[in-house]
């Protein structure tokens, strides 16, 4: 998760089109055992793009906000199952059965958005809390760490960063919603498009699939989840949309232009930005450092 991959998103609302509140929602989910009726509470969660980067049509397009169910024990089941977790879609099961409104899949959520709707349902179902193991980047101690996940922020488009002098005729917006980026050294413009969770899948399967045979690629550990990565969402390389040229250009890019393109890229990325401060027990080094997405997500071991 690029880990984005994220911001201040829990609570519901009686208004779909205001902010999200930190009180229940007005139209809960009910599920029935016997005779009895249980209320399943649902809350409002908002989402980083606003429903600004969504195609006209797409349930999310012009949506500030996403409807979700609070975590049950069906949905831990999910989370826990070993056939799901093997082929590495228990995350989107679990997703895909808590929002509300079926029209809306998993996999053509914005990354931006995805991350806040798995931040803000952890929240609920396990507290904000987040106790993980770290390594500090100074003195490599591995160490357990409490982040506090409400102090998450939405980011979306750092017009500060692209108002800079270096970057103000550097990046445009399109009509599609994607971006033309124009790189420092090569001179080369690029187009990209922002990710969705279908993208992040066909990259998690091909690490997988990278990770479980040794390649001439990987024979030396040689990650390729940068390139990757970059190959996914530019689509085109001089107005030239040819996957040929995009993975031609990505593998001869100047290391100046790739870190110029990463560094734009997450910057009109919108998201949920869980950057919070560190402080090392052993060294006593701080520093702002993204929160790590592991194990102890949502399989925390208390």
């Amino acid at each position: 998760m690029s880990g984005r991959n994220n911001d201040e998103r829990t609570g519901a609302r009686e208004n779909p089109d205001a902010s999200a509140a930190t009180q229940q929602a007005t139209q809960p989910t009910q599920q029935s055992a016997g005779q009895l009726n249980f209320v399943v509470p649902t809350e409002f969660v908002e989402l980083p793009t606003a429903g600004r980067y969504y195609p006209e049509g797409h349930p999310l397009c012009g949506a500030e906000t996403i409807e979700i169910k609070y975590m049950t024990a069906k949905d831990e089941d999910i989370l826990t199952s070993r056939a799901l977790l093997k082929k590495g879609v228990a995350i989107n099961r679990f997703l895909q059965n808590i929002i509300v409104d079926k029209r809306v899949k998993v996999d053509d959520l914005l990354t931006g958005d995805k991350n806040a709707i798995l931040v803000s349902a952890r929240i609920s179902g396990y507290g904000e809390e987040y106790k993980t193991k770290t390594t500090c980047p100074a003195c490599a101690t591995a160490q357990e760490y409490e982040f506090s996940l409400s102090e998450g922020v939405s980011t979306g488009f750092d017009t500060e960063y692209f108002a800079a002098e270096e970057y103000s005729d550097a990046v445009t917006r399109n009509e599609d919603n994607t971006f033309n980026i124009v790189l420092p050294k090569s001179e080369v413009t690029v187009t990209v498009r922002l990710m969705n969770g279908r993208d992040e899948t066909a990259l998690a399967d091909s690490m997988r699939k990278a990770n479980a045979k040794t390649t001439r690629t990987n024979l030396l550990g040689h990650d390729t989840q940068m390139t990757d990565q970059m190959r996914t969402y530019i689509t085109a390389v001089n107005g030239s949309s040819l996957m040929q040229h995009v993975h031609g250009f990505v593998n001869a890019m100047p290391a100046a232009d790739s870190r110029f393109l990463r560094t734009a890229y997450q910057a009109l990325m919108p998201n949920h930005d869980l950057r919070q401060h560190f402080e090392c027990v052993e060294c006593g080094y701080s520093q702002e450092m993204e929160v790590p997405f592991t194990a102890d997500f949502f399989w925390p071991k208390s």
